[in-house]
């Protein structure tokens, strides 16, 4: 049997499906946006709910799910520490999205029009100082992705929407403001879910990512909690939640610098272990390069209060 020819392997691996990567909401949604920031080269699969999104990926009809999980502005998004343990998937990479808010119109409406904005809790919150300024009435809605479509369905010049520049161009409105959000570092981290574990590369900084229960005894958090400072490992996020619906269990989700396998995290996890119970590996991954950028800036921040 003779061999292909070279374009006829090009066509073939052209005609190849592209990998998948599943969000939460709408298309516009900023998780939609993140997907296309990250993963240029997989299709963005819009899903309802974080459970939806979750199970494309359990069930094989997405590569990877995009995951908002806290907000620098409006903090942690709810519910998803809960669904994380469950999930059956694992944490492979992190992604942060600057969140840049437009005031969105159906074609031919000027500021003047304006009377009310839709968008979801978050989205108007981050913007009241605008909504101050043209003195227009707030609308809760579900999503920033679905204001904006409805508003483009209704084509009332009236109405405006608060969402990203993505869902003016799905759903055909106009930007009458850009970058509107009140604070400058408005920020979302995202994670990225899949089947499978990675094992970063040794040569990058990678983060690890866990939850656990403690024993319900006096200090038992605090002296779970000491081997990371004696072993030098630095924990970036630790929140609490309650879990089986009591006022006395409490889960844990927890991220350290390093990996698992470091002599200090081991040390650390180790002792973690003795004073808990449920301690769980949620993933390992790269941290991403936006980390270092904020750490810098916060220190330079700190610098200038100094005397």
């Amino acid at each position: 049997m003779s061999e292909p020819s070279p374009d006829a392997t090009t066509n073939a691996a052209a005609t190849l499906p592209k990998p998948v990567i599943a969000f939460q909401g709408l298309p516009g949604a900023y998780s939609h946006a993140c997907c296309l920031a990250a993963y240029p080269n997989m299709d963005p699969l819009s899903r309802a709910a974080f459970e939806d999104v979750m199970a494309a990926v359990r069930d094989g009809k997405a590569l990877y799910a995009m995951i908002p999980i806290d907000n620098s502005v409006a903090g942690r998004v709810a519910d998803i520490h809960h669904l994380l343990p469950g999930s059956g998937l694992h944490i492979v990479a992190e992604h942060f999205l600057r969140v840049n808010h437009h005031l969105l119109a159906v074609p031919g409406a000027s500021m003047e029009d304006l009377r009310t904005v839709e968008s979801h809790v978050h989205a108007l919150s981050q913007c009241r100082r605008l909504l101050r300024e043209l003195g227009l009435t707030p609308v809760v809605t579900a999503d920033t992705a679905g204001a904006a479509r409805d508003v483009a369905a209704r084509g009332n010049k009236s109405v405006a929407a608060i969402g990203s520049a993505l869902s003016a161009e799905i759903y055909g409105l106009e930007s009458l403001r850009a970058n509107i959000e009140d604070e400058e570092h408005n920020t979302t981290r995202f994670i990225v879910m899949a089947r499978e574990p990675v094992s970063p590369r040794p040569d990058v900084e990678a983060v690890t990512s866990f939850v656990f229960r403690v024993r319900n005894v006096p200090a038992a958090l605090y002296k779970a909690l000491g081997g990371f400072a004696t072993n030098g490992v630095n924990m970036t996020k630790l929140e609490s939640y309650q879990v089986d619906g009591t006022f006395v269990a409490a889960q844990f989700y927890a991220e350290v610098e390093g990996r698992p396998d470091d002599r200090p995290v081991a040390y650390a996890l180790e002792e973690l272990r003795f004073f808990t119970h449920e301690v769980s590996i949620l993933g390992v991954y790269p941290a991403h390069p936006y980390r270092f950028e904020a750490r810098r800036r916060a220190l330079e921040a700190e610098r200038r209060t100094w005397p």
